[in-house]
């Protein structure tokens, strides 16, 4: 996490690429107060960040109905009954957009990316055991039209999981 006081920032809204909100030096102080701490209350922000704690509950909202961030528990999958986890390389004929979607349709399918590289799209997926991420490849994902070959790289061990990288 960032630890330099919000004054010491640019005061220069952030845009992204495409359709991504606007995000201003207070906002993302807000989204580092909950990276360390998704409990954190609104009124501890608030003296952090130099607001009020209604204005910090309304920058939250905004924030959450946007999209830019999600106040959720993050638990090991492992330990919560889910004994596989894979990572699923895979490449695709022709358009990506349609087998992206049908995998973020897929409740296994945890975290759906496409990348530049060995591989079209990256797919985390989470199950119950090995016959379950079986069928999960071999009959849900393999046999999605435009996929041409898969390639799965199954966790034996979580030993870091952190949603701790601060903002920009």
């Amino acid at each position: 996490m960032h630890s330099e006081p919000v004054a010491s920032r640019s005061t220069e809204p952030r845009t992204g690429t495409g359709s991504s909100p606007t995000i201003d030096a207070v906002s993302l102080a807000i989204i580092e107060q909950l990276q360390e701490d998704g409990r954190r209350p609104y009124a501890a922000i608030g003296k952090a960040v130099g607001l009020s704690e209604a204005a910090v509950r309304q920058r939250v909202q905004k924030l959450l109905d946007q999209g830019v961030m999600q106040i959720v528990a993050v638990t090991d999958p492992l330990t919560v009954g889910f004994r596989r986890q894979a990572m699923v390389g895979i490449n695709v004929e022709g358009d990506l957009d349609p087998v992206a979607e049908a995998l973020t349709a897929m409740a296994e399918c945890e975290y759906v990316v496409m990348t530049a590289g060995s591989f079209d799209l990256m797919v985390e997926v989470v199950c119950e055991d090995d016959d379950h991420l079986l069928d999960v490849i071999n009959k849900r994902i393999r046999t999605l039209p435009g996929v041409r070959s898969t390639e799965s790289f199954v966790y034996l061990k979580l030993k870091k999981q952190t949603y701790m990288w601060g903002t920009r």
